[in-house]
């Protein structure tokens, strides 16, 4: 695998944080800016609904811009969003901090995913994303447990300042490894201006019923992960009560299981896609009904995060890549599609959850409504005889 691929990754690890570590920091974040546990998951829902928005207008924005300098700007708004996220005191502007990083972040990965790709085999794409998507899973391993430690000792914003820091050597990274456009044109030895086509043929790609099928499945997955995994906080503490420090132990197992998931799903989703999606969706659909019916068990609790982070990751990584495969006639803007598809259930997950937990299910609702959610994910698949993984 290419240097600059794990370049991208080490840039992915530090956005990747960012994204995943108000599941630890929420209840802090509410108690300190006199919000409601719900509101303060809302700043999940709005980084999701930015990179909803960021990924595709980003991406066709960017799209001739020269790689290196795209990804090396995203990074650095990225970075300064963030020293203001951990300075402000109005949860409005804390807000809006987390829907502008949304949106670079968004344009970061759409740019990452394409630039990543073009440096291997077209028949390679799932293991080059098994890469990327590391760096996410990593995040979970030990960005997001460590973001709820630093949160314990120190408090919600050295979690802000942590990830700001982070981004440093990953954009010496990416001004040092990512090849510029100049680089590659004069190694193809044509202007990628030609090899490219226009962006009314690429946003032509969406109307593919089979590109559609995907997205859509990938939104539902995502959207059962972001549904429980934003309140996974409170589960440890009130559900399984357990103490504060248990929170990064049971955000880590799900970090290790993704980081597992993902790295299997990378090696089997390029020619085992329709058995990674029937077997693994049925998995992880037993798994959040197991989760509800046992969250209060904290032996339970901490395999269950595990696995689950496995499934949930390994089956998405999967739809992912079929989004890629699925999209050949848009080179620049598949990246952003996969990437919208997903933070449109990033987006509704945090939500749905919120109101599951203001009906009698209480902390377990979430779980609940993460089954139902995998479950009509599985029954599409069926339905449509396993297309998705075609």
């Amino acid at each position: 695998m290419p240097l600059p691929v794990y370049l991208l990754a080490l840039a992915v690890f530090a956005m990747g944080t960012s994204e995943f570590m108000l599941a630890g920091l929420a209840p802090d974040i509410a108690a300190e800016l006199h919000v409601s546990l719900a509101q303060a998951g809302s700043l999940t829902s709005a980084f999701a609904a930015g990179m909803v928005l960021g990924a595709p207008v980003m991406a066709a924005l960017s799209r001739r811009w020269p790689r290196r300098a795209s990804l090396t700007t995203f990074l650095v708004v990225f970075v300064a969003v963030h020293v203001l996220g951990a300075r402000t005191d109005n949860f409005a502007l804390l807000l809006v901090t987390r829907i502008v990083a949304a949106v670079v972040n968004a344009g970061f990965l759409a740019v990452a995913v394409t630039a990543a790709t073009a440096l291997v085999a077209p028949d390679r794409k799932a293991r080059v994303l098994g890469v990327l998507l590391g760096g996410t899973t990593i995040a979970c391993v030990a960005g997001v447990p460590g973001g709820a430690l630093l949160e314990t000792v120190f408090g919600w914003r050295a979690a802000f300042w942590a990830v700001a820091l982070l981004c440093l050597p990953a954009i010496a990274g990416v001004l040092g490894g990512v090849p510029g456009v100049a680089a590659r044109r004069e190694h193809a030895g044509r202007t990628e201006r030609t090899r490219l086509p226009g962006l009314r043929a690429e946003l032509a790609q969406l109307r593919r019923p089979g590109l559609l099928l995907v997205l859509g499945l990938g939104a539902l997955v995502n959207g059962a992960t972001f549904c429980t995994f934003s309140y996974l906080a409170p589960v440890v503490t009130d559900t399984a009560r357990l103490g504060p420090l248990w929170v990064p132990v049971v955000l880590a197992a799900f970090g290790i299981g993704s980081f597992a998931g993902v790295s299997l799903a990378g090696r089997l989703a390029d020619r085992h896609a329709a058995a990674v999606l029937t077997l693994g969706g049925g998995a992880l659909l037993a798994g959040w009904v197991a989760l509800a019916l046992a969250a209060a068990r904290p032996a339970a609790l901490v395999g269950l995060a595990f696995l689950l982070g496995a499934l949930a990751f390994g089956v998405g990584g999967t739809l992912i890549a079929r989004a890629l495969y699925r999209a050949p006639g848009a080179p620049t803007m598949a990246g952003s599609y996969a990437t919208a598809s997903f933070n449109v259930g990033a987006a509704a997950g945090p939500a749905i959850g919120g109101l599951a937990l203001a009906t009698p299910l209480g902390l377990t609702g979430p779980s609940w409504a993460s089954a139902v959610l995998v479950a009509a994910a599985l029954l599409v698949h069926l339905a449509t005889g396993r297309a998705a993984a075609y």
